[in-house]
């Protein structure tokens, strides 16, 4: 690793950019591949950070919630609660009815 490479290293840690220090040389390396621009670099770091700081927060709010363990349909147990129309969830869950309310 260069002495740039830590550098860069330590001015993320410094300033609490804990996804952009370990992933800016890939960011870069794909803006030199695809020709891209500075402002193409810096938009796609200034992004990765951004996603990084969202997802934090979604998963402190989360936490701080108190909710329970999250769980999706597939993980649904349709025996335990026998009186659900497991057919009639299912179609639900696709979402094709907005397509009949948006036309």
């Amino acid at each position: 690793m260069s002495l740039q490479y830590e550098r860069i290293e330590k001015f993320c840690e410094q300033l609490k950019l804990e996804r952009l220090s370990t992933e800016w040389p890939a960011v870069a390396q794909a803006t030199v591949d695809k020709n891209g621009t500075h402002a193409d670099f810096l938009e796609s770091v200034l992004r990765l950070q951004y996603e990084g700081l969202t997802e934090r927060r979604r998963q402190t709010i989360l936490r701080l919630s108190g909710l329970p363990v999250i769980k999706t349909l597939e993980q649904f147990d349709y025996k335990y609660a026998s009186g659900v129309p497991r057919n009639q969830i299912q179609e639900l869950a696709g979402l094709a009815f907005i397509k009949l309310v948006a036309e």
